[in-house]
């Protein structure tokens, strides 16, 4: 597992590197709510590593780390941490092209497998904790 992470860590630190596109997340049953930024940094207001903002915040309504909100915990339909959710997050640049499902069912055929969702499906219960300080392993 160490081994795992470490290599997760050094991959997501050489693409982060480089210029990328930013990664919305939209969630619900018509995928019409907006979640925040997947890849955007810490001090970024729509970022859902930013503790203090809307969608990185655990007590906020519009965060994934919220196991208690609509979008959060292993229980809600609309969360990526339900195994069995419906209607999990969708993943998607600003022109609107569509990087899978956030999602830890691994039997769904949309789900996104780029290193950052693998990361999150692996520690999303512990990343939601502490988020910015999760920022802070994964991307510096």
């Amino acid at each position: 597992m160490k081994f795992w992470f470490i290599m997760a860590i050094a991959i997501l630190m050489s693409i982060s590197s480089h210029a990328q596109t930013a990664l919305h997340l939209y969630g619900g049953k018509d995928h019409d709510k907006y979640l925040g930024c997947l890849n955007c940094n810490t001090y970024d207001k729509n970022s859902i590593w930013n503790d203090y903002g809307s969608f990185g915040s655990s007590y906020s309504s519009s965060s994934i780390w919220n196991e208690y909100g609509t979008y959060g915990g292993e229980y809600s339909p609309y969360s990526p941490f339900n195994n069995y959710a419906q209607y999990p997050p969708v993943i998607v640049d600003k022109d609107g092209n569509f990087y899978g499902y956030l999602t830890v069912n691994t039997y769904h055929d949309k789900r996104a497998e780029s290193q950052i969702a693998l990361i999150i499906y692996k520690y999303w219960n512990l990343i939601e904790k502490n988020v910015s300080d999760w920022y802070a392993k994964i991307f510096n």
